[in-house]
């Protein structure tokens, strides 16, 4: 990883603009200089910013929300080797993978170095972040926790197993964050007690922990009214930047580029980039419909009319394509529909678990579903397609699809699950000298 190198000598330090978030690298500094470490984190924050649009592009276009229509963009939508093909892989993953390893560097030097508890927890948690990033879309990857890695031992590059990953790096950080913070952070878009828990939670989920995982989001739901969190009362405004509901999100700022050198994803989805001027795939405009039918309600799902644009055939509502608009990394109606999901595997009744859906369904005009599902298998599905309605065009979809082992149910097609995950950049491999492997069916 050649970025682990260049980034060993110097570390970008930034200076304040609008937000402690919202800066511009001026200059370089030997980390070994520093006493105080708020530029490298920072820094950590930064490059998070990358992976926005390939997270919205991944999560959406890979599954039924959204489409690819100008080559060689549609190898979103098949399974097979195209998308390590070409310049594909370079512009759209080495972004992804080079700014999380940037993150990783920065934090590490952070909890290193740093003397002030808060810093190393806010950095515990992006190294979390980043870490699971990795895991989710490329499974087994390597792992550096110095912040001075050797330069000459390339073991560092051997891609370590996601399962040791999550227990041995992610869920330990989560945990250490979980104890640092407190949720003074919200205000200000920094890491915070209740977000490090929150992705503890989620990261359960994606592990299967279905007891676990309902253990730490039941203390988010019941401990988001204190920590000043609340369900938006309009649609329209779940993920503006000022949402009430956001548990975390990425900063976004025209003033600091995000190293992303595309179109960012307001504009994919509004359909602003030649690549897919028409994105909708009609299976998203079906299965809003086929939520109002099953639950019932006052009229339409409003979600459907805050989310897509059915004449234009594109998903321009929820993101109108402002170039600011910050990533929703996390907001309350997720955690939520995650709880509702680990209850339903823990088996509590349908009634309990559906009835948490209430004030979701109600806010988009629908019907509560308690009674129209029974079943385990049918609150499992239920909790499903509310997922996808809600969390449309958030970068959810995909990933939620691998977790629940539903792709081909749910795609209507067997897809051989090596290309569940994505492809290694090649640039990575070769610069690893071959240490670093490329995924299977790549």
């Amino acid at each position: 990883m050649k970025f682990i190198y260049t980034l060993m000598v110097s570390m970008l330090i930034f200076t304040a603009c609008d937000t402690d978030l919202d800066q511009f690298p001026p200059k370089n500094i030997e980390t070994n200089a520093l006493n105080d470490f708020t530029g490298v984190l920072n820094a950590a924050y930064h490059y998070q910013t990358g992976t926005s649009t390939p997270l919205a592009i991944m999560g959406d276009f890979r599954a039924d929300n959204m489409i690819m229509e100008e080559e060689p963009f549609p190898a979103f939508d098949r399974f097979n080797s195209d998308l390590a093909g070409g310049d594909l892989l370079e512009q759209f993953f080495r972004p992804y993978y080079s700014n999380l390893y940037k993150a990783i560097l920065s934090a590490n030097i952070v909890i290193e170095k740093s003397t002030d508890a808060t810093q190393i927890g806010e950095a515990q948690f992006l190294r979390a972040l980043s870490y699971f990033k990795l895991v989710m879309v490329f499974g087994d990857v390597p792992v550096n926790l110095a912040a001075t890695p050797s330069t000459t031992d390339t073991s560092i590059l051997t891609r370590q197993s996601s399962a040791d990953i999550y227990n041995n790096v992610i869920i330990p950080d989560l945990r250490a964050a979980i104890a640092a913070l407190n949720n003074s952070g919200l205000a200000t878009g920094r890491a915070s007690n209740i977000a490090a828990r929150a992705f503890l939670g989620k990261v359960y989920m994606h592990l299967g922990d279905f007891t676990n995982a309902a253990t730490e989001l039941a203390l988010v739901v019941n401990g988001a009214a204190a920590a000043g969190i609340s369900l938006e009362a309009n649609f329209e405004n779940v993920v503006n930047d000022t949402s009430s509901e956001i548990i975390f999100a990425t900063i976004r700022s025209t003033s600091v580029p995000d190293e992303y050198g595309f179109t960012e994803f307001p504009g994919w989805f509004a359909g602003a980039d030649t690549k897919s001027p028409t994105p909708l795939d009609p299976s998203l405009t079906a299965a809003f419909d086929a939520a109002f039918s099953a639950g019932g309600g006052t009229g339409v799902d409003i979600r459907k009319s805050g989310t897509i644009d059915i004449v234009n055939l594109t998903g321009s509502f929820k993101f109108p394509g402002e170039l600011e608009q910050d990533w929703i990394e996390m907001r309350l109606s997720d955690v939520i529909l995650m709880y509702a999901e680990a209850l339903n595997e823990n088996s509590s009744p349908a009634a309990t678990t559906l009835a948490l859906l209430n004030p979701i369904r109600t806010r988009a005009g629908l019907n509560s579903l308690v009674g129209t599902a029974t079943t385990q298998a049918e609150v499992r599905q239920a909790i499903a397609d509310e997922r996808r309605l809600e969390l449309a065009l958030e970068g959810h979809r995909w990933f939620d699809l691998v977790r629940t082992g539903t792709v081909d149910t749910e795609l209507g097609e067997t897809v051989n699950s090596n290309y569940y995950i994505f492809p290694i950049p090649n640039s990575e491999i070769l610069a690893s000298g071959g240490v670093i492997t490329q995924n299977p069916g790549y």
